[in-house]
């Protein structure tokens, strides 16, 4: 099957349109597709993008996996907490904010991005969220400055330290 890619120009503005496959859903600034920071789990669930890979312990976290983008062994995708629901959203390979942030971006390009960017002492950089003040980014560089890891987070989550 052909994609279809269409471009118009009109009243000096470019619109592209194209097949719902060449829509990449952005991390941000509210969540992940269907997946909103603060739905309660069973919301999530009801999305049908979700799949339960931890259960929560007494008063802890539930780890969930995406289901388009299922993680490995000892990881998953998204964390929700039993009182702030949906807490954390790991980004996916692939998948950026809306200002082109993802994995294997640097940190040169996260902090051209987020001018206001911050590291506490000894701890992840992180950025606010532009659009919702009730979140943050987390940027997690290896070595050489790359992203290895992408997440958005309620300020207020419960569920990772």
């Amino acid at each position: 099957m052909k994609k279809l890619l269409v471009a118009v120009v009109t009243g000096g503005a470019l619109l592209v349109s194209g097949t719902p496959a060449l829509a990449q859903t952005a991390l941000g600034p509210y969540g992940y597709g269907k997946i909103r920071l603060g739905m309660s789990a069973k919301q999530a669930r009801a999305t049908g993008k979700v799949v339960l890979k931890l259960a929560a312990q007494e008063g802890s976290c539930s780890g969930w996996d995406l289901r388009a983008h299922p993680t490995g062994k000892n990881s998953v995708g998204l964390y929700i907490s039993k009182r702030r629901g949906v807490a954390v959203i790991f980004a996916p390979k692939g998948v950026k904010t809306p200002a082109g942030i993802g994995i294997g971006s640097t940190m040169k390009q996260v902090k051209r991005a987020y001018p206001k960017v911050s590291t506490p002492r000894d701890g992840i950089p992180s950025a606010s969220v532009p659009g919702n003040p009730k979140a943050r980014y987390f940027f997690f560089p290896n070595r050489k400055g790359k992203l290895e890891e992408l997440s958005i987070a309620l300020i207020t989550q419960d569920c990772v330290s």
